[in-house]
């Protein structure tokens, strides 16, 4: 099975939740295979369906004086910050083509990071029972956000690569108080190198997922969707 990965670079969200909802229509009518948007926000918080504003610690007009916007949308979870450094990944895939698991597609992706730094970096991550994404301790390093529509997916996860932690001072990450947030760089002591850490994540969620890359770039991802 064939999965488009589209390596947007630095985009921002708003437009990139565009280009996520006409990618789920054309999915939905099976006009366009499975696809993976891989790219980077500026600094931006969104908040899910069951967010809270009271999770976001200062003040949303100090946030946009500094050009930070906010955007309610329609995942799972409360508020999450993107930024630089950070890899965010918005997987439109069939359930029908993947066993219509959503836990297991949940699982899946969770398996991807754990796959990757442990492989890769010689990182112990794993899951939380009580918290969705990937964990090193009690930090989390891959934050995990979907939604499901007729069997299709959007939204996806941010891995915190180089990111600068402490923008997520400016929330309870996913509304959660008792724990914190960590970055492939805070791990490693330097920064990596964010090419690379895409083509590896590119590799096992391929893996894990048992689909086989084509890699696009935007020109390309608009050609195939037909979106101007």
């Amino acid at each position: 099975m064939k999965l488009l990965v589209a390596l947007l670079g630095k985009m921002d969200y708003k437009e990139a939740l565009s280009i996520q909802e006409h990618l789920l229509k054309l999915r939905q009518q099976d006009l366009i295979e499975d696809t993976l948007l891989l790219l980077e926000h500026p600094p931006v918080l969104t908040m899910g369906v069951r967010g809270s504003r009271s999770n976001i610690i200062i003040p949303e007009e100090v946030l946009k004086a500094q050009g930070v916007n906010i955007y309610q949308v329609n995942r799972g979870g409360d508020v999450t910050y993107h930024g630089p450094g950070q890899i965010v990944g918005y997987p439109i895939l069939d359930l029908n083509k993947h066993g219509r698991d959503i836990p297991d597609f949940f699982r899946k992706i969770e398996e991807t990071f754990i796959q990757l730094l442990k492989e890769e970096y010689g990182i112990t991550a794993g899951r939380n029972s009580k918290y969705p994404g990937v964990w090193v301790g009690e930090e989390k390093i891959t934050a995990i956000g979907c939604a499901v529509k007729r069997w299709v997916t959007m939204h996806g996860f941010a891995f915190n690569v180089n990111t600068q932690l402490e923008h997520f001072r400016w929330i309870n990450p996913c509304g959660i108080t008792d724990r914190g947030v960590t970055s492939l760089q805070k791990i490693l002591g330097y920064p990596e190198e964010l090419q690379k850490v895409n083509e590896q994540v590119v590799r096992y969620f391929c893996k894990i997922f048992n689909v086989q890359p084509e890699i696009i770039d935007k020109q390309k991802l608009y050609q195939i969707t037909g979106r101007e």
